[in-house]
């Protein structure tokens, strides 16, 4: 039951574990565990977190100084799973989507978590069912996939596996709109789930029109904005988030679930990558790979 967790551990510092360590603190007032691999990756959270509360926050005046104290004081960190988890009665794991590393991750979980915790991942398409077969509890596994940037989106997905609880799935919804989101509930049959399977659709068709030189990302994008009232162009969030180099990393994953059509990786996405444009923060995607390549010669 949602009364009787008081207690999160985030397994994995980037930038979706960190906000979702923020959320947790600031909206649901819960103590918060971090966790990576080094001392250095987690001090760099923790200041990226310090830093988005004064700037979001603070500075816009939605916080105080002695509030954003307070909810920092909730976030600890740590290089220890099986520390942060055995104190854990709810766990979400935010490595990167790879697979393996996720089961590796959710056995360490199982070892160290207490029988009652819930273990769930924020993959945005990889298997539960899967995930939850390294552990002795698949009931209490499941899918709690928070989308980019977590402090504004409000959609969260709960994903089934094959042997999730009703009262599992029903514990996540309950977190989900006591942080203020909503959520949705769909199963893992179906890779990518419910939005990001939609709107890869979209993307690849962005994409082609790019490769097709029909337009250039910047004006697909604001066709796509004005013509859908979309907030932000699928090609600028995949610049964004680094989909390019995610979908160069999973490509084998997407054809193993979605077969060879849709899931092997476009020609343009594979030469970007080849190029170093990966897209992510602070790297190059494809607005630049227009303006540095296609636009140029034939």
């Amino acid at each position: 039951m949602i009364e009787n967790i008081k207690n999160f551990a985030v397994i994995g510092a980037g930038r979706m574990g960190s906000q979702i360590a923020q959320l947790l603190s600031r909206v649901g007032k819960y103590s918060v565990t971090i966790v990576d691999v080094s001392d250095d990756i987690v001090n760099g959270a923790l200041k990226s977190i310090e830093a988005d509360l004064k700037r979001y926050f603070v500075d816009k005046g939605k916080m105080t100084e002695d509030e954003m104290k307070e909810v920092f004081s909730r976030i600890r960190g740590g290089t220890s799973i099986a520390e942060a988890a055995g104190k854990a009665d709810f766990v979400i794991e935010a490595v990167f989507e790879n697979l393996e590393i996720k089961k590796n991750v959710f056995a360490e979980l199982d070892r160290s978590a207490p029988p009652h915790a819930i273990l769930a991942s924020n993959t945005s398409g990889l298997s539960i069912t899967e995930m939850a077969s390294v552990t002795r509890r698949p009931e209490k596994v499941a899918g709690m996939h928070f989308f980019n940037p977590v402090a504004v989106m409000k959609l969260v997905e709960v994903v089934r596996g094959a042997f999730t609880s009703d009262e599992t799935v029903a514990t996540i919804c309950e977190l989900a709109r006591k942080l203020g989101k909503e959520p949705v509930v769909c199963r893992d049959v179906s890779y990518g789930f419910l939005a990001n399977r939609a709107y890869g659709g979209m993307m690849r068709e962005a994409i082609e029109m790019v490769w097709e030189r029909v337009g250039s990302p910047e004006e697909i994008d604001k066709a796509l904005k004005l013509g859908y009232n979309l907030p932000m162009g699928p090609l600028e969030l995949g610049d964004m988030t680094g989909s390019w180099g995610l979908w160069a990393s999973s490509e084998q994953d997407r054809i193993r679930e979605l077969g060879p059509e849709k899931g092997r990786l476009h020609p343009l996405v594979r030469w970007m990558v080849r190029a170093g444009y990966t897209g992510g923060p602070g790297k190059k995607g494809i607005y630049t790979f227009w303006k540095d390549v296609l636009s140029k010669g034939p």
